[in-house]
């Protein structure tokens, strides 16, 4: 039978039990001799000194493990919320996600935000409720929750599937099958038949298996792997040409960089030479120097990988994550973003080059933190979660570069957008140099970012050129005008375009664009956005009225409560600003049995933006990266044109 790839997640709320399911997992497939634990600091996939030091995981790190016919790649995945965008990476390679839940805990905050996630990709999603030998436990209850709050199409299963079809799974399965529910009713309704049904479900997302068990005391563990086995189902592509999707940026111990790729199709091998646009929108052509195969902290070294597999190459050098490769040009978005920046303190005797070069590398593993150096205050920053990703990144400094830094207090990271819409026109004509850009800019639905159209004709500008121009408005976050933060929620449409037979590289291009950007800007109505929570509180009934005393002090809004027994429970959404630090409150008022969870729901209108843009202090006029003039050239010199002249000067040439 041929050997078939299937990359499966497991996501949690922090304390679920994940990390204890991942050890059991591969112990049942004989992938480890022993079965590690998260307190005796020695799982598998914890294998970093700092996660076993805090008993968490950080890095979302695979493991291989056979199973039947099926080799499977399992990545576990950070359950704190501080890390939740090394998660997001993750999830999009997954065939299948397992959601491990406590069954005393029940649904909670990140386990909602990890569901939307996986819906909005498309992933099926098997559910695990542990824990259930722990007093409290209680997995009706919670399969009660996973109906309400996630998704009615839920259904235990309890044991294997090969060894009891229980009454319920056949009735589950046939109401949402036809062919199943026709076999039912005239009593020839095989197990095969069902298990195919099931599977065919799962994949298509219309049903969701609950297993339950205890990953510490190994209940449930075999059986779930068993139906594990038997439900999930992927077909891969080996002939088509090659294609590739790049989810981790790595450096080993010797300090070489390596691309983690999902293999889509067709097959790779070591020297296959690879050509690919960099982040600056310059052509790269790179070999593949080498393919690993990882599992856990080791690899092995092969010659050649085929679709459906989970490798790491080394040789190519300025690739990023979310980038694809060979036939494949899609360019992942993600989703969960930091709403907190920090300012990096470190010692004024080590050369800015060395910190900024290490900084570099850490921003090429982890996007999100969004390193930034501001060349008019000397300062360096980076885009956060949270305080714990704070003292992680600080002892990972330390560890591998060798120097000490701290952070400055989380500031508010603020956006800017504009409404309505404006046109914008950029034009690089230094000696040598020819691009002109046209631009319409016009503001986009709540939450999309930046989203590049194209209606530019090929007779105006080459497409080669054009992809340029989509690829610079798109790379990376730009400035607004307002306080420098950076645009979201806007549309930027290439109307046309101009480029010299002689004169036009690639790098002109970034320069018109860029100005073409900032020119619409200029005379666009900018507003500032700040970023929202979306909340989940529960406390005792007696701490009701002070809950919603500080929720309208916070300027948040929420829904009437739900009572749980003596328990309250809250949602709602409250501004970062106002609320980042109410889970200090809360724990000194109900003595630390209050609990919140907080997940960053968007951007808004900010409600005091006078006082955010004195704050911010920021000089437009003065901003080393951007201007909104352009550049001319007349009788073999240049010369610069004020933004409120360049349309002119423009229709002129």
């Amino acid at each position: 039978m041929k050997n078939m790839y299937k990359t499966i997640g497991l996501l949690a709320h922090v304390d679920a039990g994940k990390t204890t399911f991942a050890e059991q997992l591969l112990y049942h497939t004989n992938s480890i001799r022993n079965r590690g634990r998260v307190d005796h600091k020695d799982a598998f996939l914890d294998s970093h000194e700092l996660e076993r030091a805090r008993g968490i995981t950080i890095f979302a790190d695979q493991a291989v493990m056979t199973c039947g016919s099926s080799t499977y790649y399992l990545i576990d995945t950070p359950g704190h919320v501080d890390f939740s965008a090394e998660m997001e990476r993750a999830i999009q390679v997954m065939d299948y996600a397992i959601i491990i839940i406590s069954a005393v805990e029940g649904v909670e905050g990140h386990t909602e935000t990890v569901w939307q996630l996986l819906q909005k990709i498309g992933i099926p999603v098997l559910f695990f409720v542990n824990k259930i030998d722990r007093a409290g436990a209680n997995v009706d209850a919670v399969l009660e929750q996973i109906r309400l709050q996630l998704t009615p199409d839920a259904f235990l299963i309890s044991g294997s599937l090969t060894e009891e079809m229980t009454e319920d799974v056949i009735e589950f399965t046939a109401e949402r099958d036809e062919l199943l529910l026709n076999a039912y009713l005239e009593g020839h309704a095989e197990t095969s038949m069902v298990i195919s049904a099931i599977s065919s479900l799962l994949k298509r997302r219309l049903a969701f298996p609950v297993m339950c068990g205890s990953a510490l005391q190994d209940q449930g563990i075999a059986e779930f792997l068993n139906n594990l086995e038997l439900l999930t189902k992927t077909a891969y592509d080996t002939a088509s040409p090659f294609a590739a999707s790049v989810y981790k940026i790595r450096h080993d111990q010797q300090g070489v960089r390596l691309t983690f790729l999902r293999m889509l199709q067709g097959k790779l091998s070591v020297r296959d030479e690879l050509t690919y646009i960099d982040s600056t929108g310059e052509e790269q052509r790179e070999k593949i120097t080498s393919i690993r195969l990882y599992n856990g902290e080791k690899y092995a070294s092969i010659d050649e990988a085929a679709a459906g597999q989970l490798i790491a190459v080394t040789g190519l050098t300025m690739v990023s994550t979310g980038q694809s490769l060979g036939a494949s040009h899609e360019r992942t978005a993600y989703e969960l973003v930091p709403a907190l920046k920090s300012k990096v303190i470190y010692d004024r005797t080590i050369p800015i080059r060395e910190v900024l070069r290490c900084f570099h590398i850490l921003d090429a593993e982890d996007p999100s933190l969004g390193v930034v150096w501001d060349e008019a205050l000397q300062e360096l920053h980076i885009h956060v979660m949270g305080t714990i990703q704070l003292e992680v990144l600080a002892q990972v400094v330390q560890d591998r570069f060798g120097f000490a830094v701290s952070f400055g207090k989380p500031e508010i990271l603020y956006k800017e957008t504009i409404v309505g819409k404006t046109l914008g026109y950029g034009h690089f004509e230094p000696l040598g140099h020819y691009a002109e850009v046209h631009l319409l800019i016009e503001a986009g639905p709540t939450g999309s970012g930046v989203t590049f159209v194209n209606q530019c004709h090929p007779d105006d500008l080459s497409v080669g050129f054009q992809n340029l121009v989509g690829q610079h408005v798109t790379e990376k976050d730009h400035r607004g005008l307002l306080t420098g933060s950076p645009l979201t929620d806007i549309i930027v449409t290439l109307l046309t375009g101009r480029a010299h037979n002689k004169h036009t590289t690639g790098g002109d291009f970034r320069e018109a664009t860029l100005r073409a950007l900032r020119q619409g800007l200029e005379k666009a109505d900018n507003r500032i956005l700040e970023p929202y929570y979306a909340f989940k509180l529960k406390v005792d009934v007696e701490h009701i009225g002070r809950v919603m005393s500080d929720i309208q002090q916070a300027q948040g809004s929420f829904e009437p409560p739900e009572m749980l027994g003596d328990k309250a429970i809250f949602t709602g959404e409250a501004p970062v600003s106002l609320f980042m630090n109410y889970a200090s409150e809360l724990a000194s008022f109900t003595k630390g049995k209050g609990a919140l969870t907080l997940r960053l729901n968007g951007y808004k209108p900010c409600r005091s933006y006078e006082n955010i843009i004195a704050s911010k202090n920021y000089d437009k006029n003065a901003d080393p990266e951007y201007t909104s003039s352009s550049i001319f050239c007349s009788k073999g010199k240049a010369f610069g044109v004020d933004w409120h002249e360049a349309e002119n000067y423009m229709i002129r040439a």
